[in-house]
């Protein structure tokens, strides 16, 4: 049993009158207190893959290709993304919180980074871009009102100034600006990619994004950065996610010594 169980219990027993775990002012995120599960590059690249058919495959592209977090990814904007500078913007997050009407269902809204860090701007690759810009060019179609296959100018065609990359839909019609269900998107991610990873969770690409940029050299505070990541947090939570990092330094310091242990 976890430790805030056993203080739950405790509570609901008399012998304590209240949880004190539930005033800390801070409770270990996922990124701190469980590295899950890590994909090595192929199999990173495979799960992606694997959602090339999907309405999932831009978000998962996204989190495998930048290591962002799935709530900031669906509180993504068009304006957020930068085609010439191959940049994407994260200023913000989804939050999903209780709504006012007993079973009334989760009120969503967009709020800004708890901290600093976690507003950042990640340089993405060609593919990414290209990929992203085609997104774009299909919410631009239905703005429009016009099917593939048809030449138009979509230059002329203007989305919301706060329309979302990966917004919901409302009946069959996409809503530019409503934000998505992301435990919808979670449940989603699970059932398509246990196929082959049965214990793979959403959360699990932004880890093996980090780890297999730190197994290629990157320094730590790059990728700490990119990720909106502390680096001592990041350090420890890689400590526990990879051994390759060791059998690389066992390897490099053999052959920085040379021959030192030959007769």
């Amino acid at each position: 049993m976890s430790c805030l169980a056993c203080l739950s219990a405790a509570v609901r027993k008399g012998l304590l009158s209240n949880n004190p775990i539930e005033r800390a002012e801070k409770i270990p995120s996922p990124d701190e207190s469980d590295y899950g599960q890590v994909l090595d590059e192929k199999q990173l690249a495979s799960v992606v893959q694997g959602f090339r058919n999907s309405a999932l495959y831009p978000i998962v592209a996204i989190a495998a290709f930048t290591g962002a977090r799935r709530n900031e990814i669906l509180a993504l904007r068009w304006s957020d993304l930068d085609p010439v500078e191959k940049t994407l913007r994260i200023e913000r997050a989804l939050e999903a919180t209780k709504g006012p009407v007993p079973g009334a269902g989760p009120t969503r809204r967009l709020k800004e980074p708890k901290r600093a860090s976690h507003r950042r701007t990640i340089s993405i690759d060609d593919a990414l871009v290209a990929l992203l810009c085609n997104e774009r060019n299909k919410h631009l179609r239905l703005k429009a009102g016009v099917p593939d296959g048809v030449e138009v100018d979509l230059s002329l065609v203007r989305l919301p100034v706060d329309a979302l990359i990966f917004p919901s839909f409302v009946g069959h019609s996409l809503d530019f600006t409503k934000l998505r269900d992301a435990n919808a998107v979670t449940r989603e991610f699970e059932r398509q990619a246990r196929k082959r990873f049965p214990k793979l969770r959403f959360h699990d690409l932004r880890g093996s994004h980090e780890t297999a940029l730190l197994d290629a050299g990157v320094p730590v505070h790059v990728v700490a950065a990119r990720c909106g990541h502390d680096p001592a947090v990041l350090l420890r939570s890689y400590a526990k996610r990879t051994k390759k990092a060791d059998a690389d330094a066992a390897d490099k310091i053999g052959k920085l010594l040379g021959g030192a242990l030959r007769d």
